[in-house]
């Protein structure tokens, strides 16, 4: 049991990793819009498979570790950015792999998690920059369907390669 676990421990950490490193790949991406926050949401990936993977709390680790690691290399307010649109998209993914999976398979999580992160942002940036920030909302739906379709199409084509190094893990 102890060598389950800490080979869980070793796993989440690589998953942390791999989310973190992610993340710092987009922030090499010129921006692709007027907005320079709007960025294509890679390190979601991660999150997707902890979530179908290991379960909901895990995905929740690497939703705060993100938040952590945007509030360490860019301040308060991408932390905050980051933890309200990962934690709705979360809500939104853990419900969909719980009772609807084979509803909307996994580019339509994909997209439906990108748009409750950008929502979920897009709250956060109303409450701290005012109302005139609602006037984004075309755009960051827009590059949430977008981003959501990368995404989604990319898990579900490295979720085999991903389960082979989780089972490899978890039997040792």
């Amino acid at each position: 049991m102890k060598k389950n676990k800490a080979s869980l421990v070793a796993l989440m950490g690589m998953f942390c990793a791999l989310a973190m490193g992610l993340s710092f790949l987009e922030s090499l991406i010129p921006p692709i819009a007027p907005v320079p926050a709007i960025k294509p949401g890679f390190s979601n990936i991660v999150t997707m498979f902890c979530v179908s993977s290991l379960g909901t709390p895990y995905g929740l680790a690497i939703v705060l570790f993100k938040a952590f690691f945007a509030l360490l290399t860019r301040g308060a307010t991408a932390f905050l950015m980051s933890l309200s649109g990962g934690l709705l998209s979360l809500l939104v993914m853990a419900i969909i792999f719980k009772f609807f999976k084979n509803t909307f398979g996994y580019i339509g999580i994909g997209i439906l998690c990108a748009l409750f992160h950008n929502i979920g942002q897009l709250a956060v940036a109303v409450v701290i920059l005012g109302e005139a920030m609602l006037t984004l909302t075309p755009l960051l739906l827009l590059s949430g369907l977008i981003a959501g379709l990368v995404t989604g199409t990319v898990f579900k084509y490295t979720l085999p390669v991903l389960n082979k190094i989780t089972i490899l893990t978890r039997s040792r």
